[in-house]
């Protein structure tokens, strides 16, 4: 048990020295953080919280180290920007002063942002025991793997603990501790196992399953409110919040509107209003230039190629669709499904849509691949071909157009489809 091990390494005996360094990684929302504030708390250990993310440079993590261990008096000597070994050596000088009676721990959260900062940071931490001389351990915390963490330069390996993931037995247990508290904690634990047989196969996450919980309860208590069903009868709750889990199931992760605009969307489908599904009636939340790059990957999947000059080209003259039309054209392109373009082809329509102009960075490339990581597009082409890859759009004519509301563009207007 990784929890067994690290009472262990943290309740030695004071005045030996510990592990130079522990590594500690799982996913998301599996205990690490907590468990760590809990020992420090509850054994009343030295120690200095930093997390990754608020310390942006190498300065301010050894400010706040040295003030947690020394005080803000020591970190006031530090120059304004320190080096490593100028941190080394005031951290010597006030060890020196005030000596450590037990063993002193740095907790460092969102550890893999590490990997950006200075090559010799990370090295350096991971013995910082024998660079400082002093009864000091490292506890790195982070989702990511060890073997993608490791400095290309070598280092010293810690230990390794890992934090599994949740069983459906421990989420089902910690879920139902946040029971309503004008209904019984039964009611609530049987909603929690529906819950979680609906979203455990694909979410395992503690923290989104509790915004889905919360999210999701009033309406598996209406019926209740209403005085339709008694609280002993699950299979008619069930029957109830079944469909509006499974809708809910298509913003898992995504978050794509707030708690306040579903619960307003459950109630218009309620008033007999019609719901479509959330990829339509919203939008994802993208960059300027990559919603203009989505609508041109869509317009090129989905127009023929020679009809670029038509929607693109202002001096093109008159063209009927009629001289278009081949007999294998008859039917809808939207029908057919979308064809891949190269990328060429899709640049060339981008700087035609977007407003204004573009100059074709590495910035509009990343986008590209934003893209594909997305799924809203395909690259169908093999990966080791880089002079002209394919690629194919994979979203719905609904979802593109929320996305061009979003622009002012009307895209209808460059469809062949609907000429």
């Amino acid at each position: 048990m990784p929890i067994n091990t690290l009472v262990q390494n943290v309740r030695a005996t004071p005045q030996h020295y510990s592990y130079p360094s522990i590594f500690i990684y799982g996913h998301r929302a599996s205990g690490k953080s907590h468990v760590l504030h809990i020992l420090m708390k509850e054994l009343e250990l030295p120690h200095a919280a930093v997390s990754c993310v608020e310390c942006v440079s190498a300065a301010l993590l050894y400010e706040r180290v040295l003030t947690s261990f020394f005080g803000r008096s020591a970190a006031s000597f530090l120059p304004r920007s320190p080096s490593l070994s100028e941190f080394v050596r005031l951290y010597r000088h006030q060890r020196s002063q005030s000596p450590a009676e037990q063993t002193r721990y740095i907790v460092m959260e969102k550890a893999e942002l590490l990997r950006d900062a200075d090559a010799n940071l990370l090295p350096a931490l991971l013995r910082l025991q024998e660079l400082v001389d002093d009864n000091i351990t490292v506890i790195l915390l982070s989702e990511i793997v060890w073997e993608k963490f490791r400095p290309n330069t070598g280092c010293f390996e810690p230990l390794l603990l890992h934090f599994p993931d949740y069983s459906k037995g421990e989420l089902q247990q910690i879920l139902s501790t946040d029971s309503h508290p004008s209904y019984s904690a039964e009611l609530y634990s049987s909603y929690i196992n529906i819950l979680l047989g609906v979203f455990y196969s694909v979410c395992r996450d503690l923290r989104e399953l509790r915004h889905l919980a919360a999210l999701n309860f009033n309406k598996f208590c209406e019926p209740l409110t209403e005085g339709k069903v008694k609280e002993t009868e699950t299979h008619k709750l069930w029957r109830n919040i079944e469909p509006h889990l499974k809708k809910a199931m298509q913003t898992v992760y995504i978050r794509e509107v707030s708690s306040l605009q579903w619960e307003q969307m459950q109630q218009t489908e309620d008033e007999g209003g019609a719901l479509r599904g959330l990829s339509a009636h919203t939008h994802v939340e993208l960059p300027y230039y990559s919603k203009f790059l989505l609508i041109a990957a869509y317009l090129a999947s989905y127009n023929p190629a020679r009809t670029d000059k038509r929607f693109f080209v202002k001096h093109h003259g008159k063209i009927r669709k009629t001289n278009f039309l081949k007999k294998n054209e008859k039917t809808s392109n939207h029908l057919l499904g979308p064809k891949p373009f190269a990328l060429d082809r899709l640049l060339a329509i981008f700087y035609s849509v977007v407003d204004s102009r573009v100059a074709p960075t590495a910035s509009i490339f990343s986008q590209i691949s934003s893209l594909v990581t997305l799924q809203l597009l395909t690259q169908i082409s093999h990966t080791d071909q880089l002079d002209a890859p394919k690629y194919k759009c994979s979203i719905s004519l609904d979802f593109i157009s929320a996305v061009s509301r979003t622009v002012n563009f009307d895209i209808v207007k460059y469809l062949y489809d609907f000429l």
